[in-house]
C-alpha cells in the first residue's frame, strides 16, 4: 500500500486551496446542522441541497424545534429534493434526540447509529465532521478516490466491502482524521469524478495506482443512469406536490388530475400512504402525515 503521508500532505494542501465554502463545514456549524446536511446530501447534489438546508436551519435550528412539528411539515419543506422518506427519517431523528438525548445530537458513533434512519455512513460522518471523531467516512466519492489511488480500480464495488473499510481505516491520520475525510470527499466530488476525472488537476496523480496502471477500465457491470419520466417515482412526486401545496385535506379529485394512468396513480398513492408520506382520511381525502 502507498505510504499514507504521500497521500495526506498533497490532498490536505489541495483541500486548503480548493475547498468549497459550505455552511455545514463552517466553524459555527452545529452537530444538528451537520446531521441535516448529511441526510439531505444522500443521492442529491450540493447545489440543490443548499437552499433547502438554509430554509430548514432557519425554521428548525434545533432538533427540538423540528420535533415539535408534525412530520408532514418536514415533508412539506423537503421541497423537491427527492426521496422524501428522508424527511420522515430526519423528523424521527429529531424526536429521538429530543426525547432520549436532551435535545443534543450524540457524539458517540454507536449512539448515533441507534437513531432512526441513521446508517453506518451517516453515523461516521456526524461523529467525525461535527465532533472530530476518528472514523472512516466512506461515501461514494471517498470510495472512488481510494479505489483509484490505492487499488488501481476505476470504480469501487457496488456495496461497501470489508476490505474498503480496512483500507480507509489504515489511511486515517492519527490527528486530523475529520479534515482528511472531508478533503478526500471533496477531491472525489470536484476532481476525481465518476465520469470525467480531471487527472491533470489531481494532487496525487503522480502516485495514483489507477493512472500509473494506464487507467484500466472497470471490469464490472456498466452503471446505468436512472430514468425518471413516466415512472412511479415521478407520479409520486406530482401527487406529493399537491399535498405539500395544500394546508389541509385534499379531495381525491384534486389528485386524480395530475396523472392520466389511473392504475399507476392509485399504485403510487397507495405507496405514499404505506410509506407514511400521506394519510388517507375516513372521508376519502388525503393529507400530509400528522402523527
Amino acid at each position: 500500500m502507498v505510504e499514507p503521508n504521500l497521500l495526506h500532505v498533497p490532498v490536505l494542501e489541495w483541500y486548503d486551496a480548493n475547498a468549497r465554502d459550505l455552511p455545514w463545514r463552517a466553524a459555527g456549524a452545529t452537530p444538528w446542522g451537520v446531521l441535516v446536511s448529511e441526510i439531505m446530501l444522500q443521492q442529491t447534489p450540493v447545489v440543490r441541497v443548499l437552499p433547502v438546508w438554509h430554509e430548514w436551519m432557519e425554521r428548525w435550528p434545533t432538533p427540538k424545534a423540528l420535533a415539535a412539528e408534525p412530520p408532514g411539515e418536514a415533508v412539506r419543506h423537503w421541497g423537491r429534493l427527492g426521496y422524501p422518506r428522508r424527511a420522515l427519517r430526519l423528523h424521527a431523528c429529531a424526536r429521538a434526540i429530543t426525547e432520549e438525548h436532551a435535545g443534543e445530537v450524540p457524539s458517540d458513533h454507536a449512539t448515533l447509529l441507534a437513531l432512526p434512519g441513521v446508517g453506518e455512513y451517516t453515523a461516521a460522518a456526524v461523529a467525525s465532521f461535527a465532533y472530530g471523531g476518528r472514523h472512516a467516512v466512506l461515501d461514494t466519492n471517498v470510495r472512488r478516490v481510494l479505489a483509484r489511488a490505492v487499488r488501481a480500480e476505476e470504480y469501487p464495488p457496488q456495496a461497501t466491502s470489508a476490505a474498503e473499510r480496512r483500507l480507509a481505516e489504515a489511511l486515517l491520520p492519527e490527528l486530523g482524521a475529520a479534515r482528511w475525510g472531508v478533503a478526500v470527499m471533496e477531491l472525489g466530488a470536484l476532481v476525481c469524478t465518476a465520469r470525467s476525472p480531471r487527472c491533470a488537476d489531481c494532487p496525487i496523480a503522480h502516485t495514483c495506482a489507477w493512472r500509473l496502471a494506464g487507467k484500466p477500465p472497470h471490469a464490472g457491470p456498466a452503471r446505468k443512469g436512472q430514468t425518471y419520466a413516466g415512472t412511479d417515482r415521478q407520479c409520486r412526486g406530482r401527487l406529493l406536490a399537491v399535498l405539500r401545496a395544500a394546508h389541509g385535506p385534499v379531495p381525491k379529485e384534486a389528485l386524480d388530475v395530475v396523472w392520466d394512468d389511473a392504475v399507476q396513480r392509485e399504485r403510487a398513492l397507495d405507496g405514499l400512504v404505506a410509506d407514511g408520506l400521506a394519510e388517507h382520511l375516513p372521508d376519502g381525502t388525503f393529507r400530509l402525515p400528522h402523527g
